[in-house]
């Protein structure tokens, strides 16, 4: 039997970009530290509080080293939550992300499971969820 010297952990989320600016700007609505000198870079990346790292890369420096990558096209394979301070948050968040010209997919409502829960999009089409604990 074969010993793993570790467990790996998961330390990053990386998501592909056609337009870094438009991106890290939905992303910052959402409360990410993301360098303001990003916005052009080729790669980028931000350490949110519980330590998870968000990367940022554009569609360019993907093909740069896989050259036969391609625009994933149909449903969500992978979505992100962001966990908000309550109910009232999850709404006021959703708002304003519609407000600011991004895609509202699901409004917020008291899911079954015992959460408010809403779905936007990001300008990428990854749905980014907002949730909180109803009580």
């Amino acid at each position: 039997m074969t010993t793993v010297p570790r467990t790996p952990r998961l330390d990053a989320v990386g998501l592909v970009v056609s337009d870094m600016a438009a991106s890290l700007a939905f992303y910052r609505l959402l409360g990410v530290d993301v360098p303001a000198d990003a916005d052009t870079a080729a790669h980028a990346e931000a350490t949110l509080p519980s330590g998870l790292r968000i990367l940022w890369d554009t569609e360019e420096t993907v093909r740069s080293y896989d050259p036969g990558w391609t625009r994933p096209r149909g449903g969500e394979r992978i979505g992100l939550a962001f966990l908000c301070a309550g109910p009232a948050e999850v709404d006021a968040t959703y708002e304003a992300l519609v407000a600011a010209g991004h895609t509202g997919h699901l409004k917020p409502w008291d899911a079954v499971w015992g959460q408010r829960y809403a779905v936007v999009v990001d300008p990428d089409g990854c749905a980014v969820s907002l949730f909180a604990s109803a009580a």
